[in-house]
């Protein structure tokens, strides 16, 4: 192995990791998931829909890579436990976890009753919680660990109906801090990666407005939207070595649209 790849192994190399990755068979969760599993981590993924975990996954087996899936139900707890333990089942305990299951329920916010409420809370917010509460003191105690959440735009500012679904990214980002303040100590970083407008099937009503898309790309500074394998490389970054000083940090991956 050269210098330098050697090097780059040593900072980003996931080998012997393992990794769960939520709403990983879709959008962004499904490009991280990717990700880490090229970077050598094993890693599960958790989802509702069978069709899309078995896709995302033979992909993944076909490529080399060691993943498996898990489907599960995380709007309720009972869901929530139930797939953290047959998830651990499969590779063990993980080192890394990424939240990036959502729901994306926006009516108008006179018009948004509280089973909208309770379903966006229940996925958004409580799930990455009750998994944090799950693995993070299993991390801490093994001197390691990566959670990572994915949140939005709106945790930071209300526009397109923010709605139940900008209280529960905000909350997010402030779980984060923390789970940071917790377990940093102990060899766990917590952050957060802050999409701007991506295409992905959680934003297909906005997707579906090409005057919408439009706009959104040129409040950017590289001109257009985001993809979901642009969030890879900061994915990888935050759940190896090299981000061990980073920590109840919220990092935009958005083409500078939250600075323009």
């Amino acid at each position: 192995m050269s210098s330098s790849r050697a090097y780059l192994s040593g900072l980003f190399s996931l080998d012997d990791r393992v990794a769960l990755v939520t709403g990983g068979s879709s959008g962004i969760g499904r490009a991280v998931a990717g990700a880490l599993a090229r970077a050598g981590a094993r890693v599960v993924v958790v989802a509702r829909r069978e069709a899309e975990l078995v896709a995302t996954v033979g992909e993944l087996v076909a490529a080399g890579c060691r993943a498996a899936w898990v489907s599960g139900d995380l709007s309720s707890r009972a869901g929530v436990r139930a797939a953290a333990e047959e998830a651990t089942a499969v590779f063990g305990e993980p080192d890394i976890l990424v939240n990036s299951a959502g729901v994306n329920l926006r009516p108008p916010l006179g018009e948004l009753g509280e089973d909208v409420w309770d379903t966006t809370m229940a996925v958004n917010l409580e799930a990455p919680f009750l998994l944090g509460q799950r693995f993070g003191p299993c991390m801490a105690e093994r001197g390691f660990g990566r959670i990572i959440h994915i949140t939005s735009q709106q945790a930071h500012r209300a526009f397109v109906q923010s709605g139940a679904y900008g209280v529960s990214k905000g909350a997010l980002e402030s779980l984060a801090r923390s789970q940071a303040e917790a377990w940093s100590p102990y060899g766990v970083t917590c952050n957060t990666l802050v999409p701007g407008f991506v295409m992905t099937p959680l934003n297909a009503r906005l997707s579906s407005d090409p005057e919408r898309v439009a706009a959104l790309a040129a409040r950017t500074m590289t001109g257009r939207n985001g993809l979901a394998e642009d969030f890879a490389g900061a994915a990888v970054f935050l759940a190896s070595r090299a981000s061990g000083y980073v920590t109840g940090q919220s990092i935009h991956v958005d083409g500078g649209f939250s600075v323009h």
